[in-house]
């Protein structure tokens, strides 16, 4: 068995990202956790369907009328309440939280896309429908065990994978301006910075930590390709006209880790 197994991805932006993937250990025990909350929602669902049944079946008693057709028709409402909440759970906390659901995110792990991207509700949905055939004799367990990148059936189809959440980086590893200070400091007053996921925050410093390394046009294409993506992402209206791409990066970077560091 493989623990804390890395993978790299290639985004979009043409970005190296380095994951840790979540690992089986902290799979289950989040999968754990989201089937107790499963469990009482089901469990709510059926205690109200029950007493639906009691009362039809007292109505019939009092009025001598034949219900039985009615119960079926409760019954078959029930069953189809209970299999929305099971792909429900799954497809609404991964699609709002960014790929997390209760579970995973008491563990930090989080679900992404093969391509570093948060998932979306197709992936969200395809990955619940699977859920089961993954639960059934266990054969999610034996496809995480046995991959490389340690995937179940639904990750597979999804084109998804679980890696641990990404954390801010305590200092930075490389000189931010006295501008882009000024303007995070400002931005954190107008900003939701929550707006941007963990993966975000790891492309920009990762642009960050590499762009010494770049040949200064592909360092200038790919600092203002990104911005404009970070800017769209925190709903902002414009960026200040005075401030380059790599000063709006670094504020970016410095206000994202600094909203997390005081959540």
């Amino acid at each position: 068995m493989r623990f804390f197994n890395k993978i790299n991805l290639q985004t979009p932006e043409s970005v190296e990202l380095e994951f840790t993937l979540a690992g089986i250990g902290n799979r289950a025990f989040a999968l754990l956790i989201d089937y107790l909350n499963l469990g009482a929602a089901l469990f709510l669902s059926l205690v109200i369907s029950i007493f639906l049944t009691y009362q039809i079946a007292n109505t019939e008693n009092i009025l001598g009328t034949s219900s039985s057709k009615l119960l079926q028709w409760l019954w078959a409402i029930e069953l189809l309440i209970s299999f929305s909440i099971y792909v429900g759970y799954f497809v609404l906390f991964e699609t709002i939280w960014q790929g997390q659901t209760p579970g995973k995110k008491k563990t930090h792990i989080r679900v992404i896309r093969d391509n570093g991207k948060p998932v979306g509700i197709s992936q969200a949905t395809l990955r619940a429908l699977l859920r089961p055939v993954d639960d059934f004799f266990f054969l999610g367990v034996f496809f995480i065990a046995l991959g490389k990148k340690e995937k179940r059936i639904g990750d597979l189809i999804a084109g998804t994978i679980v890696i641990q959440e990404e954390k801010p980086i305590p200092k930075a590893e490389f000189s931010i301006a006295q501008q882009s200070e000024d303007l995070a400091s400002n931005l954190a007053i107008t900003t939701d910075f929550h707006r941007l996921s963990p993966e975000n925050f790891a492309i920009i410093r990762n642009y960050l930590q590499r762009r010494e390394m770049m040949i200064a046009q592909a360092r200038r294409e790919l600092a203002r390709k990104l911005a404009t993506q970070v800017k769209d992402i925190l709903e902002l209206e414009d960026i200040p006209p005075d401030i380059t791409a790599n000063n709006f990066l670094e504020a970016v970077y410095l206000g994202y880790q600094r909203s997390q560091l005081t959540n």
